[in-house]
């Protein structure tokens, strides 16, 4: 028992980084119907703005009552930095293709893949970057067995901006904007919309949200390199496909969901940490073949 609740565990911690990458695939689908697979490696520079800022404000050194003022300082200067960067994308590579062959700018977010990934490499080199963890220590003592409280603390900040951004979309001007913008653009704009602006929020939400995964990642894992958004980027694109493309709360369930199965695969399966990528990816082929709109999508018809 006390074995299970480890991997759960260590599969809703996993799960919660992934279902924060997951968010921002879903949105831009949803609002252009663009896979950005670049979107991994912003998750990537995520992580490495946030080291940035724990670097110049010193909070690894900081006393431990200005530890947490100084995580909220990290978490909202490195998401509206890759917030930002997520706008200069959109603005640079995807809106001038907009209206063109779609298979034009899937080439050009993967292309935007590389360029990231290459920067990244030339700034901060091919190996492993250490990261502080600025998590409490500790764990709860659930009888049966232990959960460390830097494992609730991560999944109770990725639920926290899960339903934020559920609300956000639900509830506010912009998110009607947003959702009307998905439903039919031509009629939005007729409406009043400024679907540039619409489009370019929806990026800088999305990339904000993937910064938050990576400060997770580095604390968890407490290392970073250049090239671990591409990885965690095709399994969030996994989890997102299987929720539901598209739908905010299906992209939450399924990164979740993809990473529980990824840590009973590793942990009870021999050689299961081969095996996990294996089944991840059955697990996106099975999901397009026979559900391709996933657990929480709904087929609507072709215009």
């Amino acid at each position: 028992m006390r074995f299970f609740v480890q991997q759960l565990t260590f599969g809703l911690t996993n799960g919660a980084i992934f279902a924060l990458i997951a968010l921002g695939y879903t949105m831009v689908y949803g609002i252009i119907e663009l896979i950005n697979f670049a979107h991994g490696d912003i998750f990537t520079v995520g992580g490495f703005l946030g080291l940035t800022v724990i670097g110049l404000l010193h909070i690894d050194h900081a006393p431990a009552a200005l530890v947490l003022p100084g995580l909220i300082l990290v978490f909202a200067a490195a998401m509206a930095l890759n917030g930002l960067l997520g706008v200069l994308i959109e603005r640079v590579a995807y809106r001038p293709l907009r209206n063109a062959p779609r298979l034009a700018p899937l080439i050009t977010a993967v292309g935007m893949s590389f360029v990231l990934e290459g920067i990244l490499f030339l700034i901060k080199g091919p190996n492993q970057v250490s990261y502080p963890n600025l998590l409490p220590s500790g764990s709860v003592n659930l009888g049966v067995a232990s959960i460390g409280i830097g494992n609730i603390l991560i999944i109770l900040i990725a639920v926290a901006l899960m339903v934020a951004l559920n609300q956000f979309i639900g509830r506010t001007r912009i998110g009607r904007a947003m959702r009307a913008t998905a439903q039919d653009r031509d009629a939005a704009r007729l409406m009043g919309i400024n679907i540039n602006r619409t489009i370019a929020i929806t990026f800088f939400i999305g990339s904000a949200l993937a910064a938050a995964g990576g400060i997770i990642y580095g604390f968890y894992f407490q290392t970073i390199a250049f090239d671990v958004g591409f990885r965690s980027g095709l399994i969030a694109f996994t989890a997102a496909v299987f929720g539901g493309i598209g739908n905010v709360v299906g992209a939450s369930i399924g990164g979740f969901v993809i990473g529980i199965i990824i840590a009973f695969v590793s942990g009870y399966f021999q050689g299961g940490g081969q095996w996990s990528d294996v089944v991840v990816f059955s697990i996106l082929i099975l999901t397009l073949v026979f559900r391709p709109t996933g657990l929480l999508g709904m087929r609507v018809p072709e215009k």
